[in-house]
């Protein structure tokens, strides 16, 4: 069933269940921000996730729309082959197809790109703030490195953010969770990789690319904004669509 945004359902049993999960997976990261979809089944997901956490069971929730999932317009509450359907007598494919009073694909990934502009621009403010301040620890002091232990293996922010002449990923100035939706991720992921030419894991396949979120899927993104700048980030893809705590 298309629940889109105009269906407000909370979750089913099975989803608080795959939530807690998810809780628990994530239990050791220590997150600094955590922003979600202003719809039902995402603040009750968030919940759950953040009441599981060792660091930020108290962080405040900021809810969004812009996070929201595409709009399905007549479609929603109906089921997928009511979609398919649609789209058949339109003379094109599904998810392409945007039902009559739904949202394009441009129309999401316009969303998508807006709301991570914001969140490079709460990065770059955040790293104003610090070296405003005076006395202000650097990034890699006063903070615990076990705090921001990801719980999946071979992950390459270590690699990566060493360079930099820490060794550790306490070099994170922002340390987000997005608690958001399947069809709306696709497209927000499609944005960054073709508009922002993020870099993905070397054993993606295309069909992993292009297929949607599990239920609670997990998707760790490492961006780099040199020098402060919001032009050209750097992006790096660690994992995609990571299901193994369900």
């Amino acid at each position: 069933i298309f629940v889109g945004q105009g269906v407000d359902e909370p979750l089913s049993a099975t989803g608080f269940r795959q939530a807690d999960a998810a809780g628990l997976f994530l239990s050791n990261v220590k997150f600094t921000h955590v922003f979600s979809s202003d719809l039902l089944r995402t603040k009750q997901t968030a919940a759950a996730i953040l009441g599981k956490n060792r660091f930020c069971k108290d962080l405040e929730i900021k809810y969004d729309a812009r996070l929201r999932e595409r709009k399905y317009g007549v479609a929603e509450g109906r089921p997928l082959a009511d979609l398919k359907a649609m789209a058949k007598d339109a003379g094109e494919q599904c998810p392409s197809f945007t039902p009559p009073g739904g949202e394009t694909l441009d129309e999401v990934r316009e969303r998508a790109r807006d709301f991570f502009q914001f969140l490079c621009q709460l990065a770059v403010e955040l790293e104003q703030k610090r070296h405003d301040k005076p006395g202000a620890p650097g990034r890699s002091s006063g903070t615990s490195g076990e705090q921001f232990i990801f719980p999946w293996a071979n992950h390459c922010s270590e690699a990566e953010l060493s360079s930099e002449g820490s060794g550790s990923s306490t070099l994170l100035d922002a340390n987000i969770l997005v608690v958001s939706h399947g069809a709306y991720m696709r497209n927000w992921i499609g944005y960054l990789v073709s508009d922002l030419h993020c870099t993905l894991p070397a054993n993606l396949s295309k069909s992993q690319l292009s297929s949607v979120s599990p239920n609670t899927g997990v998707s760790h993104f490492i961006i780099k904004l040199e020098n402060g700048s919001l032009l050209n980030p750097k992006i790096i893809c660690v994992c995609l669509n990571l299901d193994s705590h369900l």
